[in-house]
């Protein structure tokens, strides 16, 4: 179910996504929504490449799942 926010935006900003919206021939909320999830897939998630990397190396998977172990019966110091 979607959701509504209220976003507050400079008037130049706003401008901006405005003008970029409609050449796009859509509403600016779509474009906001879009330009956010596209800067999430290309920042924040790992892509299918460096997944498959991470899986295929094996001294970091080892790595991991000692760290793992020791996190579960709460050995060494945990940083926040």
């Amino acid at each position: 179910m979607s959701k509504t926010i209220t976003l507050r935006l400079s008037e130049e900003n706003y401008k901006k996504f405005k003008s970029l919206a409609e050449r796009d021939n859509r509403p600016i909320s779509n474009f906001i929504e879009t330009a956010v999830n596209r800067f999430i897939e290309q920042n924040i998630l790992v892509d299918e490449f460096e997944m498959e990397e991470i899986r295929n190396n094996s001294e970091l998977n080892k790595s991991l799942k000692k760290g793992l172990a020791d996190m579960k019966v709460r050995r060494g110091r945990f940083v926040e």
